[in-house]
Formats: structure tokens, sequence, C-alpha cells
């Protein structure tokens, strides 16, 4: 352990290649994907013009989550995020509930995000354009970390140029449409605000894929804390500017009577041009999304195999590229799988609340953090741990049942099989 709770890093089975920007680049790869396109309809019907309001929650809660898994990532800095921090600081169990929560949920956000490339880049074609897709970045993923960070850097660049196009655009249009009447205070709900707040997370969850790259970032002590408080602080200003352009011009009804808000956005203000544009850059930002996704998916089942709550052959590491290939494989071929299996509703919703689960071990792990090892005050481990659940309690009834038992079986089966290796 080194002073203010740093620590030297291990040998890393993996490749250390990433600095801090690198960081940087993963995580707002993984954070701008698709949300920032669709996520406001979902969040307009149940909170009506308060919708703001829900991303603020949100944000408070991705802060916390975020100041919990960085400060843990600086004191074990190894591949896995929550699963490893589970495990050091709660017990091999709690590890494992994480690790399951985040494989099951990412793998159905893997399989979500493939297919709307599919569906914004060629419709008609969906199915097969994001098969094309989940080889396309499996292979990219398998040729090594940098190629991960330089294919992310690109889609990165071009996604962000064209949502401040649109927010420049929306506003200037603004001030020649009419607003839609808000929502009165009384029409909203607390707990549809807080609703909307769940659906609001999930577009600023990507920074736990810097976390779990872990054992491939030089100075992880150092270089994780900064990318995951610099990706999340840039991603609020840019959400918090799109949401009040979209109300603006849409108001709370037309935002929730749209499934593609950024688009009607464009066609509001008579900026027909930006429609093919917001098009193209949805497809593309779902397609750096997959990237991530696929890579973060593969690192922690990497983690999982080396502690034998995965099947072992999966903890496998190219001896050149020193990437988890057989994991990474495995990810791609998953996703494929649920892709082809057609509807994923169900599995989406559970995927939800499995992700909710994933953060909450790592704000508990996180508040067992002695005080030298601490970055950020302990009461912040707390809010996210209260919120993590609130938010997973604020999805309908029938979805946390769900979501529990999935997770609860994985957990037994675990046990079974331990029992039988001993």
């Amino acid at each position: 352990m080194g002073k203010n709770g740093y620590v030297t890093p291990p040998e890393s089975r993996l490749s250390r290649q990433l600095g801090t920007a690198d960081a940087v680049v993963i995580g707002l790869g993984a954070m701008i994907g698709t949300g920032v396109f669709v996520v406001w309809q979902p969040a307009a019907e149940k909170a009506g013009s308060w919708l703001l309001l829900g991303l603020g929650i949100a944000a408070v809660a991705a802060f916390c989550n975020a100041t919990s898994t960085a400060q843990l990532a600086a004191v074990h800095p190894r591949a896995g995020g929550a699963y490893h921090y589970g495990r050091e600081r709660l017990g091999p169990r709690w590890g494992a509930l994480a690790g399951y929560a985040f494989v099951v949920g990412k793998i159905a956000s893997c399989a979500t995000a493939a297919l709307a490339v599919g569906t914004y880049l060629w419709p008609r074609h969906a199915v097969v354009v994001a098969l094309a897709a989940v080889t396309l970045l499996t292979a990219i993923n398998l040729a090594g970390v940098q190629k991960t960070v330089r294919t992310a850097r690109v889609i990165l660049i071009g996604v962000v140029a064209v949502l401040v196009v649109v927010a420049v655009t929306g506003l200037a249009g603004a001030e020649n449409e009419p607003l839609v009447t808000t929502t009165p205070l009384d029409a909203v709900t607390p707990l549809g605000v807080l609703g909307s707040a769940a659906v609001l997370f999930y577009a600023f969850a990507g920074y736990a894929r810097i976390t779990v790259l872990g054992e491939e970032v030089r100075d992880p002590a150092r270089s994780i804390p900064r990318a995951v408080t610099i990706g999340l602080a840039l991603v609020l200003v840019l959400y918090f500017a799109i949401g009040a352009v979209v109300l603006a011009v849409l108001g709370a009804e037309g935002t929730a009577a749209t499934e593609q808000p950024l688009r009607a956005v464009a066609d509001t203000v008579d900026a027909g041009w930006l429609v093919p544009v917001v098009t193209a850059a949805a497809g593309v930002a779902a397609l750096g999304a997959l990237l991530s996704l696929l890579a973060g998916v593969g690192r922690t089942s990497f983690a999982m195999a080396a502690e034998g709550d995965l099947p072992r052959p999966l903890a496998a590491v190219h001896p050149v590229r020193k990437v988890p290939y057989v994991a990474e494989l495995g990810a791609g071929i998953v996703t494929a799988i649920a892709v082809l299996s057609g509807d994923l509703v169900q599995t989406l919703s559970i995927s939800a609340f499995a992700i909710l689960v994933y953060y909450a071990v790592a704000n508990l792990a996180a508040w067992r953090l002695a005080p030298n090892e601490r970055r950020w005050p302990r009461w912040l481990s707390g809010l996210g741990l209260v919120m993590c659940v609130g938010l997973a309690l604020s999805l309908p009834p029938r979805l946390v049942a769900l979501g529990a038992l999935a997770l609860g079986m994985m957990l037994l089966l675990r046990s079974v099989v331990l029992n039988v290796r001993r």
C-alpha cells in the first residue's frame, strides 16, 4: 500500500497500454451510445416536463457509483470491476453476484446495441447488419486493446460532433417553435420521476467499462479515478444540454410521443438536412457502445473464469496480443445468439434490474474501504447503495422478481458446481 491509499500495480496478466486519456475515451464511448438518442421518450412518459429532474437524480446516482468504483479501482487495479471488488471486500459470493449481474445485464445490452445498429443503418435487414457488427467488433477486440481504443475514439468524435450540431440547431430553431404546455406538478408522481431516473441512469452506466479494464491501464491508481471523474463530468454537461433542447423544441408531450426524439428535433426546426446525419450518428453510436460493451463483458468473464466462477478456459490470454481472447470470442458468440433469439424485451427488462444490483455491490464494497484508502467521503457510497436499491424497486414488481430469480438461480448453480468440485 502506498501513500494516500495508492497501491503499486500488480504484475498484470494483460498488457498495460492505456493512459488516462485512453480510459476516458473508453468510458465516453460506452456512455455516449444508443441511450442519448432514445432514452428521452420513456423518461418523458414517466416524468413529463420534469424529465430534467429525473436526469438530475440519475446523475447523482451515477456520481455516487462512479466515486465508489473509482476508489475501489485505485486500490484493486485488476480486471473485473465490481466482481473483483466484491470478492476482495465482501466475499466470493458477493463478487459472484456482481459478476453474474454484469454479464447478464451487459449481454442483453450488447444484443440491443447490435440490433440498434441494424435498425438505424439498414432497417430491412437489421438482424443481418447486427450480426455483421458483432463479428467485426469482436475481431477488433481480439486484435488488442489499442485497436479498441482507436476505433472508439473515431466513433466518439463523430457522434459528439453530431450531438453538438443538434443542440445548436435545436436552440436556434426553438425560438420560432411554440413550447408544448408543460406537465403540471400535481400530474407527476414521485414514483414517476424516480422511474424516469431509473431509465436515464443507463445512459450514464458506461463509466464502469473503465474499471473493468483495470489490468490494461498504466498507473491505474491515479488514471482510473481521474478518467471516471472526467468522463462522467463531460457526459453530464452534454446530456443536460441535449435534454433541455429536446424539451424546448418538442415539449414533454412531443418527447413522449416519438421513439427518435433527436430526429424529431431536426424535423421540427425544419433542418431536414440533419435528419439523415442524426440517423447515421445513432447507428454509429450504437456501434461504439457495442464495441465497449463487448470489451467489458469479455474482461469480466475473464476475471470470473480465473477465479472459477465461470468455465476456466475463458481465462486464457493470447500469448502475443495479451487480450482475454477466449472470453472475448465467447462474448461475441453469446451476443450473436441473443440477436438471433428475436424477443429481447423481457431479457432487457431483467438487464435493467441486474445492472443496478451490480452497482449496489460496488457501493457496498466501497463502504468497507479503510479511511486511508478513500478519495471521497464514505457517505457517498451509502447514498449510492440506497439509490441503487430505490431505483431498482421503482421498476415493475414482476421485473424485479424475474431478475432476482435469474440471479438467484445462477448463484445456486455456482454453489452446486463448487460442492461437486470439492
